[in-house]
């Protein structure tokens, strides 16, 4: 009788300590799932403009590489609309999990001050990850505008006063906001012409129903080496390496402009540290990597990668500053 009791205790002993093993084996695989199994499906990557356009091919190649990097297949939901706002706005309210990430630009630090309501804020509803890309804008006029270089653009300007016109991709875009940081340098009254996107806007400049255009390399520069279009001076503060020969504005008559088109990535805000990390350290090789630099110089980009501390302080510089343009230029979007 006691064997047979001694016998029921181990029995008893032995299934608790199964199970209490089982608990804890179950409890660690939890806990390692959360902390180190990210990513353990697809990753959506929102685009808030269509596809094509010069931000859709630097997430599609960022997408591609970073996939590789984190062993997850990168999905691009283009969501275009409302000023790049639609796509923002939806990442704004999605899970913060790191499932789900966005690649911004230039326009989601413009908008702030453009629009007198968002559903989102920029640098409070989101976690920012790294920069990708940083470029100059470029610009470009009709071959007979008479003026060839930035001190003869104001002097014209100025002369014409009011009657010189530029294009624009967008009411609120850096297409256009880069000519309004130029004509409040400058003093210059050159009037707004706003279009549905780059195309339109420059196929009116080459047929002079427009004098110029400040606008992305990408779209530009073909024309220029086509011959339909002339350029005059690069945004940037050093000249670009896809076309050395082409001068600065600050040092070809406007000493301090800058103004640069730049992508990044980010995700909700409440995203873990430890997932945006990952994913930040992994864009560090991305960005690092021979083939991505080489695939955005050719497009007028240069590979920027940075800190998610770094970037948050780069964008919260450049909504204030674009603040102060739009303030300036009174340009709104409702």
């Amino acid at each position: 009788m006691d064997f047979i009791n001694q016998s029921s205790k181990q029995r008893r002993a032995i299934g608790l300590a199964c199970a209490t093993a089982c608990a804890l084996f179950a409890c660690t695989s939890a806990l390692a799932q959360a902390s180190g199994g990210y990513p353990n499906k697809p990753i959506k990557l929102v685009v808030p403009y269509p596809p094509g356009g010069p931000t859709d091919i630097v997430a599609r190649v960022v997408a591609q590489k970073l996939s590789e990097q984190l062993g997850q297949s990168i999905i691009i939901d283009n969501r275009p609309g409302a000023g790049a706002n639609l796509g923002a706005e939806a990442v704004a309210r999605s899970p913060a999990d790191g499932y789900t990430l966005m690649v911004a630009t230039t326009a989601h630090a413009i908008n702030p001050a453009l629009f007198s309501k968002l559903n989102y804020s920029i640098t409070k509803d989101f976690a920012p990850i790294s920069q990708l890309t940083a470029g100059p804008l470029v610009i470009v006029a009709t071959p007979n505008l008479a003026a060839n270089n930035v001190k003869e653009l104001i002097a014209l300007a100025k002369a014409k006063n009011g009657e010189i016109n530029f294009a624009s991709s967008g009411n609120g875009q850096s297409t256009h906001l880069s000519a309004e940081l130029f004509n409040a340098m400058a003093g210059t009254k050159m009037n707004h012409i706003p279009y549905k996107g780059s195309a339109p806007a420059l196929t009116d400049v080459m047929s002079g129903q427009a004098d110029l255009m400040f606008d992305t390399m990408l779209s530009a520069m073909p024309f220029v080496k086509g011959g339909k279009l002339k350029a005059i001076a690069v945004t940037s503060a050093q000249r670009s390496p896809v076309a050395p020969d082409i001068p600065t504005i600050a040092e070809s008559g406007l000493p301090g402009y800058e103004a640069i088109a730049w992508n990044g990535l980010f995700a909700p805000a409440g995203t873990p540290k430890e997932v945006v990390d990952q994913i930040n350290a992994a864009l560090k090789k991305v960005l690092e990597a021979p083939d991505v630099k080489q695939r955005f110089d050719a497009q007028g980009f240069a590979a920027q990668w940075g800190t998610p501390a770094d970037f948050g302080k780069f964008v919260q510089s450049e909504v204030d500053k674009w603040a102060k343009v739009v303030k300036t230029s009174g340009a709104k979007v409702d």
